[in-house]
């Protein structure tokens, strides 16, 4: 996908529990084409670039070389891999009142198995 550029002001941000942010920027009245390149990126991960003044056409060529490095879900996999433990623990705690406690347990009982099947 093509870099575009869009005006907006920066509204506001909101800390969210896994340490990430959630930006919310406000724009002008946009045309088609700024609301179709909006549609197409919905729910890709790229690179937010802000400036206060328009970025130049070197700027923009940098951008433009930029390569995504990470998946969608912007999570190593061991972070999405303890999302889903922490998921389970919510769903049947399995007698463990605090989840560290059920993480390192199920982490221990996946580790001995893979190395039950090493030679």
């Amino acid at each position: 996908m093509k870099v575009f550029t869009i005006a907006a002001q920066l509204e506001g941000y909101r800390s969210l529990k896994d340490r990430t942010l959630k930006l919310t920027f406000e724009t002008n009245e946009l045309s088609p084409d700024d609301m179709a390149n909006i549609q197409g990126a919905l729910m890709s991960v790229g690179f937010l670039a802000y400036s206060p003044d328009p970025f130049t056409s070197k700027e923009l060529d940098e951008l433009n070389n930029l390569k995504v490095e990470f998946n969608d879900t912007g999570k190593t996999p061991s972070q999405r891999f303890r999302a889903v433990l922490y998921r389970a623990w919510e769903q049947n705690d399995e007698r463990y009142s605090i989840f560290e406690d059920y993480y390192r347990a199920h982490m221990e009982k996946f580790i001995n198995h893979i190395k039950a099947k090493l030679t």
